[in-house]
């Protein structure tokens, strides 16, 4: 399933390690902090477990949503909504 993680870390060292886990759970980083991909109940449990031992619980934010690719084509972005430095036109087509 299509899966969102966006984040608020304030720790260098927490954010650069979910940044690190985001991409090797196979996700594509569409603005600094928040990446986007195809993830199996699994691997987003996994990935969960991972984040949650190095954040700050009461300073930090981390949402996990997931969607299929309908109700992605549902979903409004407004502006520029990926950072064009970082999506290529070839992760876009993966989900839109």
């Amino acid at each position: 399933m299509i899966t969102w993680v966006l984040y608020d870390i304030k720790n260098n060292s927490a954010r650069n390690f979910v940044s690190k886990a985001c991409k090797k759970a196979g996700l594509y980083r569409v603005q600094y902090s928040c990446f986007l991909g195809t993830l199996s109940a699994n691997e987003k449990d996994s990935l969960e477990l991972q984040i949650e031992k190095v954040i700050n619980e009461d300073t930090d934010k981390v949402y996990l949503f997931r969607m299929n690719k309908e109700q992605l084509k549902d979903c409004s972005m407004l502006g520029q909504a990926f950072d064009e430095k970082m999506v290529t036109d070839e992760v876009k087509a993966l989900f839109f």
